[in-house]
């Protein structure tokens, strides 16, 4: 009797929730949830007060207080229920849960999992991936080669056109789809293949100057995977995307294809394609790899929200154990471009490469290296060229290119190790530089370089559970014409005390800034934290900080800024 009184609790909580804001609700395995807890409370308090004093005119207000709390209700170990309020001697709030908007159930049984109400499910980025719909969804992964997975149901809900409002009119979106997986040892096969289609009639009036129109889509992707050799991986997909701007369109279909058996398609239907290819080989300690994308210029399927087309990609990668796996070594670099169907007055043109080096020869002693390099080449024919272009005329490009770097230097030495101490050094060097090449030159404040050197010092005391660093930072930057340069000290101490139930710090910095070599602005910084912990659930705080502050407009501005609380969580 018990149990049936819990599980019709259950029932009208579900049936109970109205669609309102959103709220994502996940039940999986609904065959465990009656084994949970009917309902379990969690939660904390949390009482804070902050002061200020300065003559920094930053218009805090001198003294502020805060009352915090939050309740989270779970019900039978799947649904959150969650409570807050704050209140402070500005303004108050509270806020509580709102029934779900969104529903979706992944009961499983064996091998069988199914996905159902407000759900995503993806078969490959070229037909379905990732785009939410409300319907059922199942996963097949018995024991043995094959893999099956389908899905049906509403893409998207209908808007109606509304003149007063900017909300663009949507038509209502049906589709489905399903995917076939076949995996062996040495080889793997799978086909996906996913339709949609707009509902003409569930938008009622739609101006065609808005260029919304009801269109339909079929996505078929094949995709083949070998291991011929050891080490040797082979991998290849094809897709075809079959897209109808305009179902109401009684011109011709001029297409030709197997396509055209599967969906009927009319003057505005145009076929698109894309090929996806990747080589990896694995011998000894070495790994080559090459990959090759090209996705046609208007490649789109409905089953996404965006998708990114007209380019193609040349990626080539290399990985290197050295020095009996002391060093490793990995690089890679791309080739992309666009403007396929050379439809588009300028073409660009992306090579980006990366380098990263790791090396270790002894446990005291640890380096690393990276290095990336990201360059766009943009090549624009003016119009104006073409149209006032004399016939065998060589028309001039506006060639441009955009030039990123980035590299890091970190080192790590352990000076000192043993039972109860431990000191180490680390040495982080930072250098990015952006510029801007036209006509084969940079021009004076089309640049700019940031190099940045942080080094420390740390000594820990392991019993004590004490450690101290002192630490160095220069930052330097040029952007345009303009030099900026800021440094300083860094000392720091922490502690836990009394079985770890009291941890305090206390740090100072020190550090100022100049532009163009003059002395802008100087800040000293002095600050204090210290936290304990009563009973394992109450904890007390306090926080100091003092600023002293200098800059060419004002002189020695003091502030500081304290907060002191206390929290309890259950």
């Amino acid at each position: 009797m018990h149990k049936i009184v819990r599980s019709l609790l259950f029932i009208i909580l579900l049936t109970c929730c109205k669609i309102t804001i959103a709220q994502q609700v996940d039940i999986e395995g609904l065959k465990n949830v009656f084994k949970a807890k009917p309902i379990r409370f969690s939660g904390g308090i949390a009482a804070n007060t902050a002061f200020y004093s300065g003559n920094g005119n930053y218009g805090r207000e001198p003294f502020t207080w805060f009352l915090q709390g939050n309740l989270n209700a779970n019900l039978f170990g799947k649904i959150n229920l969650p409570f807050s309020f704050n209140l402070t001697n500005a303004s108050h709030g509270l806020t509580y849960p709102t029934p779900p908007n969104r529903l979706s159930l992944h009961p499983t049984y064996k091998w069988i999992a199914g996905h159902i109400g407000d759900v995503a499910m993806s078969f490959s980025p070229y037909t379905l991936s990732g785009h939410q719909f409300t319907g059922a969804g199942v996963d097949l992964t018995p024991d043995g080669p094959w893999r099956i997975s389908a899905m049906g149901g509403r893409l998207l809900k209908s808007v109606q056109y509304d003149s007063t409002s900017n909300m663009l009119p949507v038509y209502r979106r049906i589709g489905y789809g399903a995917k076939l997986g076949y995996n062996q040892k040495m080889y793997r096969v799978s086909i996906s293949a996913f339709a949609a289609k707009d509902i003409r009639s569930s938008l009622a009036t739609a101006p065609d100057s808005l260029l919304i129109f009801p269109g339909q889509n079929l996505a078929l992707h094949y995709e083949l995977g070998l291991q011929p050799l050891r080490g040797l991986e082979l991998s290849g997909g094809y897709a075809t995307s079959v897209l109808t701007r305009d179902v109401r369109d009684s011109t011709e279909n001029l297409n030709k294809g197997v396509s055209n058996i599967f969906m009927k398609g009319n003057g505005s239907t145009a076929v698109y394609h894309a090929l996806k290819a990747q080589l990896n080989y694995t011998f000894r300690k070495s790994t080559i790899g090459a990959g090759y994308e090209r996705i046609d210029p208007g490649y789109q399927t409905f089953g996404t929200y965006y998708f990114s087309n007209d380019l193609e990609n040349i990626t080539v990668n290399l990985a290197q154990s050295l020095l009996r796996d002391k060093a490793n070594i990995s690089a890679n670099v791309g080739i992309q471009r666009d403007n396929l169907d050379y439809s588009k007055s300028g073409t660009t043109r992306r090579v980006v490469g990366a380098l990263n080096l790791n090396y270790t020869p002894t446990e005291k002693l640890q380096t690393s290296f990276s290095y990336s390099n990201f360059q766009t080449y943009m090549s624009i024919r003016p119009q104006f060229e073409y149209i006032n272009q004399l016939p065998y005329q060589q028309m001039d490009t506006l060639n441009f290119t955009q030039i990123s770097q980035n590299a890091n230097l970190n080192v790590n030495v352990l000076t000192k190790k043993s039972e109860q101490q431990m000191h180490s050094l680390n040495m982080n060097l930072n250098f990015q530089d952006a510029s801007d090449d036209q006509g084969g030159s940079v021009a004076k404040g089309n640049s700019s370089q940031f190099y940045n050197l942080a080094t420390s010092y740390g000594v820990q005391w392991l019993q004590q559970g004490m450690n101290l660093t002192a630490a160095y930072n220069v930052s330097y930057n040029t952007i345009a014409r303009n030099d900026f340069m800021t440094m300083g000290p860094t000392v720091s101490f922490m502690a836990k005390m009394f079985k770890k139930k009291l941890s305090s710090g206390l740090s100072t910095s020190y550090n100022f800034s100049k532009q163009d070599n003059v002395q802008i602005s100087s800040v000293l910084s002095v600050r204090f934290n210290a936290s304990y912990t009563v009973f394992k659930k109450h904890r007390l705080n306090l926080n100091l900080v003092n600023q002293i502050r200098e800059t060419q407009q004002t002189k020695n501005t003091t502030d500081l800024t304290g907060t002191m609380g206390y929290s309890y969580s259950f």
